[in-house]
């Protein structure tokens, strides 16, 4: 099979498929014939061949896929009139926290922020896909440690936590709005302050910036390591 062929089979199944596909999922179009490498060359090349389109070749967190560039969103949303899900302001604070702290237990959390988190606020982050529980720290009462997943980083369009938005003026721009801020290609995070949270929001801003953005490692998090890119 030539070049252009091969780019051709990728390309339709790239475009064909709900979810994001890696390069192991993609040399079984092949037959294992064509090695990762070759499979990642083409995938730069198409990437190339896309990028003046109104669509692009990405690579997130679970693979690659093709998405809508941001600048088509506004046009896209008038066939969709819908308004995005909106999250508190404690919700996208107790978000940051876990992205830019992981793996943290809810005490970790409360300790950050100054007041009591609302399990609700948990519960909202789990079903919606973006946190999970990934272990319990060895303490008393055993509390859940709670990391971000790949659905997470596939929203925002990133491939590592390592790609999240540095904090560089705290003061002026929290961990929350950063992440809001965020390109995301799924669905569109915005942010609704919640009653009392205005001076919440500032202690957890200013704290939460001073963690620096790798998230921790250690024996905590066992074999699991969100910032670790699959094999794409």
């Amino acid at each position: 099979m030539n070049t252009a062929d091969a780019k051709r089979v990728l390309e339709t199944a790239l475009i064909c498929t709900q979810q994001p596909l890696t390069v192991r999922e993609l040399r079984v179009l092949f037959g294992d014939e064509l090695g990762a490498d070759t499979i990642k060359e083409l995938l730069g090349e198409l990437q190339d061949e896309w990028v003046r389109r109104g669509v692009e070749l990405v690579c997130v967190a679970s693979g690659w896929r093709f998405q809508s560039r941001p600048e088509m969103r506004e046009y896209l949303d008038r066939l969709h009139p819908e308004k995005p899900p909106k999250y508190s302001r404690a919700a996208l604070e107790t978000l940051a926290i876990i992205a830019y702290r992981q793996p943290v237990t809810r005490g970790d959390m409360e300790d950050i922020r100054g007041v009591t988190i609302n399990t609700q606020i948990l519960k909202q982050l789990e079903d919606r896909g973006w946190i999970e529980v990934i272990g319990h720290r060895e303490a008393v009462g055993r509390p859940a440690l709670y990391a971000t997943t790949r659905q997470f980083l596939d929203d925002l369009g990133l491939a590592s936590l390592d790609q999240l938005p540095e904090l560089q003026s705290p003061a002026q721009e929290g961990v929350f709005e950063a992440l809001a801020r965020a390109e995301e290609p799924q669905s569109e995070l915005a942010i609704e302050p919640a009653e009392g949270d205005s001076a919440a929001a500032e202690t957890a801003t200013a704290e939460a910036s001073e963690a620096a953005p790798e998230p921790r490692r250690g024996g905590d998090l066992g074999d699991h390591d969100p910032a670790q890119a699959i094999e794409t």
